[in-house]
C-alpha cells in the first residue's frame, strides 16, 4: 500500500535513538562486570536475569526492596553531577535489606529519559555498578528508557530494586529489643538522600551566599555526598554479634531515611518500648548547621525530617554495646551511643530525644 506521505519516519526521528540505547548497553558491560558474585547464572543483556542463592545458605528467606534517589536528582541536573547518584540508588535499596539482617545479592536498576545521552546514563549507571560493588551485589540487570516528551530536557529519572537473602533463624525483627538495650548510631555521610526538597529551598534562600567549603569538602561536594554503604561493615558486626539469649548481641537495626531519627526507629521497636536519645551525643556536622540555621528549624523538626548526622542505628544488649561497637569502629564506621530502650508507657511517645 503505498504511503499518503512521501518522506518516510524512523524511530530515530520520532525521538528515540537505538544506535544511542546499543552504545550505552557496551559502555555498560564491563562496569556491571565489576560486581558479578557468586550466584549470577545470567546477567546483562538477556530478557531476565538469572540468580541462583548460594548454597551456604541452610534456610534462606529472601528480602526485597526498592527506592528512588528523589529530588536531589534536581541539583544532579542544575550542577552536572552525575556521577554518585547511581551510589544513592544502590544505597537507598540495598541499605533497607540490611535492616533484616539480609545480605544482598543483587541490584537492577532504571534509567528514564526524554532523550539518552550517553555520557551522562554511562555516569549514573557507573555509579550504580560503584555501589554494588562497594555492597558486594550483583548488577545484573535494568531498563533504559528513552521516551520523548516525558521529561525536559537534561533530565532523568532512576529507581532501584535489591534482593538480599538471610538465614530463617537470623532474620532481624526487634522481636528481641527490651529497656536497658543501648542504641548506637552510625555516622552517615551528610544527608543521603532525604529531604533535598527542604535542601533545595535552602540553597535558593541563602542564593549568592552560600559557603565556599563545608565539612573540608566544596559546598556542592558536601550536598551531593553519596549515600554511605553500611552493608559490608554491618554485616561482619552481625556475623560477630548475633543475637543469642546467652551473649545478647545485635538486635535490631533502623535505616535512617525519609522521617529521619525521629519516625524511623520506632519502626523497629517492639510494643511498649521506646527509644529515648540523647541531643548531643553525636556530632552535628557543617553541613546540618547550616541547614538547620538557614532554615531556621529547630532540633525537633532537624530530626523528623533528616538523618542529622546519624545514618544506621544498631540496637545492641548493654552487655554486648563496647565489643559491637569495637568492632564496627574497627571496620571505619564512626560509632556513636546515642541513647538507649526505656519501658513505653501509656500514651507515652515511641521515641524521645
Amino acid at each position: 500500500m503505498t504511503s499518503p506521505h512521501p518522506t518516510p519516519l524512523s524511530y530515530k526521528d520520532a525521538g528515540v535513538d537505538i544506535d544511542a540505547g546499543d552504545a550505552l548497553v557496551e559502555r555498560i558491560k564491563p562496569l556491571a562486570k565489576k560486581t558479578m558474585r557468586e550466584g549470577v547464572l545470567a546477567g546483562i543483556g538477556g530478557f531476565g536475569a538469572l540468580f541462583e542463592v548460594p548454597k551456604r545458605y541452610k534456610e534462606p528467606v529472601l528480602v526485597s526492596g526498592t527506592d528512588g534517589v528523589g529530588t536531589k536528582l534536581k541539583l544532579a541536573f542544575e550542577w552536572g553531577m552525575h556521577d554518585t547518584v547511581g551510589i544513592d540508588l544502590v544505597a537507598m535499596s540495598v541499605n533497607d535489606v540490611l535492616v533484616q539482617g539480609a545480605e544482598p545479592l543483587f541490584f537492577l536498576d532504571y534509567f528514564a529519559c526524554g532523550k539518552l545521552d550517553v555520557d551522562t546514563a554511562a555516569a549514573v549507571v557507573g555509579g550504580i555498578a560503584k555501589g554494588c560493588e562497594l555492597s558486594g551485589c550483583a548488577l545484573i540487570g535494568g531498563e533504559t528508557a528513552e521516551m520523548p516528551g516525558m521529561y525536559p530536557a537534561g533530565e532523568y529519572d532512576l529507581a532501584g530494586f535489591a534482593v538480599g537473602a538471610v538465614e530463617k533463624s537470623l532474620i532481624l525483627t526487634g522481636a528481641a529489643v527490651k529497656p536497658g538495650d543501648v542504641v548506637l548510631g552510625l555516622g552517615s555521610h551528610g544527608v543521603h538522600s532525604n529531604g533535598f526538597s527542604l535542601v533545595r529551598k535552602c540553597i535558593e534562600r541563602a542564593a549568592g551566599q552560600l559557603p565556599a567549603t563545608l565539612d573540608g569538602m566544596p559546598f556542592k561536594e558536601a550536598v551531593m555526598r553519596p549515600t554511605r554503604l553500611y552493608v559490608k561493615n554491618v554485616l561482619a558486626a552481625l556475623a560477630a554479634h548475633p543475637h543469642t539469649e546467652a551473649s545478647g548481641g545485635i538486635k535490631a537495626l533502623a535505616h535512617i531515611t525519609g522521617g529521619g531519627l525521629l519516625e524511623n526507629i520506632p519502626r523497629v521497636l517492639p510494643e511498649g518500648t521506646a527509644a529515648h536519645l540523647d541531643q548531643g551525643s553525636w556530632p552535628q556536622s557543617e553541613l546540618f548547621a547550616w541547614l538547620q540555621a538557614t532554615a531556621g528549624i529547630g532540633d525537633f523538626e532537624m530530626n523528623r525530617t533528616f538523618n542529622n548526622g546519624i545514618g544506621m542505628v544498631v540496637v545492641v544488649a548493654a552487655e554486648a554495646a563496647g565489643a559491637v561497637a569495637g568492632t564496627l569502629q574497627a571496620a571505619g564506621e564512626q560509632v556513636h551511643r546515642i541513647g538507649r530502650i526505656a519501658q513505653r508507657g501509656s500514651g507515652a511517645p515511641v521515641e524521645v530525644i
